[in-house]
Order: C-alpha cells, then structure tokens, then sequence
C-alpha cells in the first residue's frame, strides 16, 4: 500500500490585499469569497481523500485558532494537530516547527505536503496526477515543489525555470528567478520552460531533515526546540517563545530551495491562483455574458466586465466597467479592477489614521471557543451584537463593571445564570443582567443558540469582563 501524504496546512498569513472582506484578524483564507466555503475550507476539502491522505497539520496563530477549530468542525474534518506560532517567523521556521511535530505523530519517514490555506485550486485528475508525481519524487528524496504552467506574463509571482526530466515525471530545478518586470515576464513565457513557483512543496522528513541540517541549521534547532517545548492547551499546540524567536526569519525558498542540488519541480497545468488581487478574484469567478462576476445581494445594470460582491445589503452598481465594487458589513470598497494591486497602498492609508485604522484590523465577527458573536449596530453609550453558542457550550462565568446587558433569545434554548437564579430561555423570551451581577450563558440543546444582546453603559470595550469560572483557561 502507498504511504498516504500528511498535509501541513499554512493558515497564519494576515494579508488585506482583498480588503475590506479580508482584515488583520480575519484574513482572506477564512472568508467566503466566491461560493459557500471558505479557501482554508476548500483547502481542507482537498485533502480529505483518507485513502491519499493523513488528518491534517494546520500551523496558525493565537489569533486564528478558533476560527481554524470552527471551519474545521464546520467540515466535519479532524484535525491531526493544530500548531501556534507565537510569532511571525516566515516560512522555513514554520516548516521546520511541522515536520518535527509530524515526526512525533506519525512516522518518521513521513512524506509532508506543504499547502498554502488561500489558495484556489481546481482538484481535478490532472491535480491529482500532479500529487501522485510528487509524492514519488520526494519519496526518491528529492525536495519538490509544483511549478504552475503560466497562463499570461505575470509580474506578481515568482518563477522556476526547468531542467532535465525525472524518472517519476517531475524536472530537475535549473534555478528560481525572482518576482520579474513586464518585459523579462513576456521574454520567460516566450522561452518556454518557466513555471510559476506556486509556494507548494512536497517533502520525505529524513531528506527535509538532511537538508536543513546542511543549509539552516539554526532553523532547525529552535524549530525542533520550540517543538520539544511546546505545551498543550485545549486542542491546540503552542510553541515554546523563546526557543521559536531564535530563529532566522526567513523563507523555505531562500533557506533550502534555492540551495540544495535536490530540488525537483512538478510542471502542473492546473487551474490556479494565489487570489491575490480582487482581479485574481475576478478572472477566477464565473462570468456572465457581460463579462460581471456577481456574488451576494447585487443587482448589475449597463456593467461589463466587474466584479460586484455584497456581504451585507443589497448592492446595486449601473453604467460601469473594469470595476471592482465590494461591500462588507461595515465598509465599501470601489476601484477599477485593472488597479486592484494598489489596495494595498489604500490599506496603509486607512490603517494610518485613528478614525479609519479598525476598519482594517477588526472584522464584525469574531469567534470563541464557544462560537462568537457579530457586531450588528454601535453607537454612543450601546452596543447591539448577534451571539451564536454551540450545542453543549457555554461561556465564562463574568461580570463587567461598566455596561448591563439584555439578552433575547431568537433559535435555541438558553441556559442563562444571572446571580444564584439559572433559567432557560425559550424563542422570544428575554432577560436583563444588570451591571456588576455575575452571569453566563449557555446552549444545552442540540442545534446552534442564537442570541441577540442589546448592552448599554459608560465602557463597551471587550476587555470588560471579569471571568469568574471557565472551561477554556481564560478566568
């Protein structure tokens, strides 16, 4: 029987490139873009075939780790491990960190996929002959990555020329050129024998182990450290601090890739995208005979080649072209799409001044352990928010020293504690906690708890919360 793959999955990035759906705290891997699944779920969709596949490896962040558990659960996918990073460290620590988790959960002759989470790809035979290609080269011990058959002459990535053939069907790397202007793009992709460098690997833990050991060892020794130092909490793995901030601060690329004289290259003719620019979102998306791409509630008239997308109201757009219009629940972006790189530029511009910088760190969800909650209305003194519990959760037993709060129950049954009174709470039903009294709320039932929670007082701020007792180590 082959040696099924273990997926690492790499789901911290924290881009805005896609704002205002993508923020610092909910990044584009873990927003709906373009159907009813989320990329970090498509993602996981791919490597759900257990006959092909271990249970995933995610490496995340602190700030990320409920949204991973939630959009798992969401999938019904379990999870092999969920690694926290305690800081940014680039690529080559973080794979460093998995493959030595991988070491002590499965065998040590593990062969590792290495998956970006925000990715789009079409999972079709010709993907999967690419994987199977793959997993041969490396199991011979090369270290291989799935160069992407370009499409067009493209500035934004990075490219891998190849060289001679392999018996397995991939290439030998002849060398990675970086990131090209317009003139050497169109020159490569007249040459032929250039790919882009998709940022996907393929690896055999011993040769991975060999080769940072050869080219960066002090990569490997803290990733290992951090590793050997980690403590569990809840379902998820953090690193050790200080063992993981000694580590360069660099990619897999420059680390290994570009070194060693075992690279290998996949020419993957794959429908792909790194969905880096709302016109990446848009030549991606299914186009109707104008040439619009439409999600949500929208309405396009006299518009031809856009991209209109509403996450909250109904968006009506009329007599445009080559635009991207996009409405999240509390901001509106407009540009023309043949400039989406430039938002970025915007982003800065935003998050520079006081009155517009939470609009790109913060998104109105936010998920706990128990679920989470959606800022519906702000305003002087109140506050509105959508709470929604998980069957059989609850949250910490608190109080809070500024604001009273009104609950209303909308779908479900709530266990609510206000002082020494516990009583359920039924659709339609409602009950006040007055400011300072110790309560909790909690969903006994089978299906989701919604609740809608009016608070009003002096200081709204999360960090009024005195937690009293709580199942997830945060009183």
């Amino acid at each position: 029987m082959t040696k099924r793959i273990v997926p690492v999955i790499m789901a911290g990035g924290k881009g805005t490139r896609l704002w205002p759906l993508s923020r610092a705290t909910a990044p584009k891997q873990f927003i709906q873009l373009i159907g009813d699944k989320t990329l970090f779920q498509n993602t996981l969709a791919r490597v759900a075939d257990p006959d092909r596949y271990e249970a995933p490896v995610i490496v995340t962040n602190e700030e990320f780790r409920f949204l991973v558990a939630e959009q798992a659960r969401e999938m019904g996918v379990k999870l092999a491990a969920v690694i926290l990073e305690p800081m940014a460290r680039n690529t080559a620590p973080a794979v460093a960190a998995a493959a030595a988790a991988v070491a002590g959960l499965f065998d040590d002759d593990a062969i590792i996929q290495i998956l970006a989470s925000d990715h789009e790809i079409v999972a079709d035979a010709t993907y999967l002959d690419c994987i199977r290609i793959a997993r041969d080269t490396a199991a011979a011990g090369k270290l291989v990555t799935f160069g992407i058959t370009p499409a067009h002459a493209e500035t934004g990535y990075g490219y891998i020329e190849s060289g001679d053939p392999l018996p397995t069907g991939a290439h030998a790397v002849k060398r990675f050129v970086e990131k090209p202007n317009k003139e050497k793009a169109e020159e490569m992709l007249a040459a032929g024998g250039y790919l882009w460098n998709s940022g996907m690997f393929m690896f055999s833990l011993p040769q991975l182990t060999k080769e940072f050991q050869a080219y960066a060892p002090a990569v490997m020794e803290a990733a290992t450290l951090a590793v050997e130092k980690a403590v569990r909490d809840l379902d998820f793995t953090r690193l050790d601090h200080d063992a993981f901030a000694a580590s360069p601060d660099i990619s897999i690329d420059y680390a290994i890739m570009e070194k060693t004289r075992n690279a290998a290259v996949v020419p993957s003719p794959i429908v792909w995208s790194d969905l880096g620019s709302w016109d990446s979102v848009w030549k991606l998306g299914k186009n109707d005979e104008d040439g619009n791409v439409v999600e949500g509630n929208v309405t396009v008239l006299n518009t031809r080649n856009s991209l209109v997308m509403s996450h909250h109201g109904h968006l009506a757009v009329q007599g445009m072209d080559n635009i991207a219009v996009i409405a999240s629940e509390d901001a509106v972006y407009v540009g023309r799409l043949d400039e989406a790189q430039e938002v970025g530029r915007l982003v800065k511009h935003l998050a520079a001044r006081s009155a517009t910088s939470n609009l790109t760190q913060t998104h109105p969800t936010s998920y706990r352990p128990w679920g989470g909650y959606t800022s519906v209305l702000n305003g002087d003194r109140f506050q509105v928010k959508r709470l929604f519990v998980l069957p059989g959760k609850k949250l910490s037993l608190q109080k809070h020293h500024h604001r009273s709060e009104h609950w209303i129950c909308v779908k479900g049954t709530a266990e609510v504690t206000v002082g020494e009174k516990v009583q359920t709470l039924r659709e339609n039903e409602s009950v006040y906690i007055p400011q300072g009294e110790v309560h909790r709320l909690a969903n006994p039932g089978k299906i989701l708890l919604e609740m809608i929670e009016v608070q009003t007082g002096s200081y709204l701020g999360e960090d009024d919360i005195i937690r009293i007792v709580d199942e997830f180590g945060r009183s």
